[in-house]
């Protein structure tokens, strides 16, 4: 069913005139009588009589008004639910407990008159794939490995640079150390099985790899954080990786140390991605929040610090 007849029916029906409602809409009087005419055909029944003082409402066109106001509200709603400025800010943050899901709450409580929606996605195709068709504005990424350099119409920031601590069970050689240098982690198992090969942070951890010499072993299957910490809190050959922000909570008996690594410190690299011809009218103001917040946290490219080469720069 054409919604402009439907509209120009109900804008009839208040009007009470046919030249009304063309005023209204900003068409002619004969577009109307035609728009009307293409509804009652279409509908197989007359929906006004002529009168000396305009047009009035048929028996079935009283039925159909109700229904004829109940489909344009429904159109606008549904044209409201896509429209950049009337939806949330849709914006993908890998996991719930990593420092891009922070950096979002923290924009939420700096602008909580923007509504957002939260997802969450695996990997960067699926990501740019989501930001090029619409489905989401802006993900958080490690950009861009090797060979896969990002589309022309993407654009990235780099925003947070999140060191990387060792986390050990109260048994393991260095549970001990207020802090440990990269070179001391060289023969030390690091068990990480939530690496993914063809991930960003598979291709972040492999050059990490490369570049000192350490044992890192993602096999077995990922059973999530509770099981990983139950592991390297009851193992004293095992540790892990952890951001810095990762928020996680363990039972105070599994006695876990998060110690910082230096000399270099490994810095997780966070960049924002976005379509360069998003219109949303929250981006910029995520954007901006994001260089203000970028400013208090750990400096991109800066000595002591260490990320691949690959690395998009700020």
């Amino acid at each position: 069913m054409d919604l402009d007849t439907v509209r120009t029916f109900v804008a009839a029906a208040d009007a009470g005139q046919f030249q009304e409602a063309a005023a209204e809409l900003a068409v002619t009087q004969q577009a109307v009588s035609k728009r009307i005419a293409a509804l009652e055909r279409d509908l197989g029944v007359r929906l006004f009589t002529r009168t000396p003082r305009g047009a009035e409402l048929t028996i079935d066109g009283q039925a159909f008004l109700p229904h004829a106001r109940e489909l344009l509200r429904v159109a606008e709603r549904a044209v409201s639910s896509v429209r950049a400025g009337r939806r949330p800010l849709r914006v993908d943050v890998i996991a719930s407990r990593t420092a891009q899901s922070a950096l979002m709450r923290g924009f939420h409580r700096a602008h909580p008159e923007i509504d957002l929606d939260v997802v969450m996605l695996f990997d960067v195709e699926t990501a740019v794939a989501a930001i090029r068709s619409g489905t989401i504005d802006a993900s958080f990424r490690a950009v861009a490995m090797p060979g896969r350099p990002l589309p022309e119409d993407i654009e990235s920031v780099r925003v947070l640079d999140e060191p990387l601590q060792l986390l050990t069970g109260p048994a393991h050689a260095l549970a001990g150390a207020r802090s440990v240098t990269v070179a001391q982690l060289a023969g030390h198992r690091i068990w990480m099985p939530g690496i993914v090969p063809g991930t960003e942070w598979a291709a972040y951890y492999d050059d990490l790899v490369a570049e000192f010499g350490l044992t890192i072993e993602a096999t077995g299957p990922n059973f999530g954080s509770d099981a990983l910490l139950d592991t390297i809190a009851d193992t004293p050959a095992l540790a892990t990786f952890m951001s810095e922000q990762t928020r996680l909570v363990w039972p105070a008996g599994h006695g876990l140390r998060r110690i910082p690594v230096t000399d270099p410190t490994p810095v997780y690299p966070h960049s924002l991605l976005w379509h360069r011809d998003n219109p949303h009218p929250a981006l910029p103001t995520l954007r901006a929040h994001l260089a203000t917040t970028a400013t208090t946290a750990t400096g991109h490219d800066v000595a002591g610090t260490w990320a691949p080469g690959w690395v998009i720069p700020r």
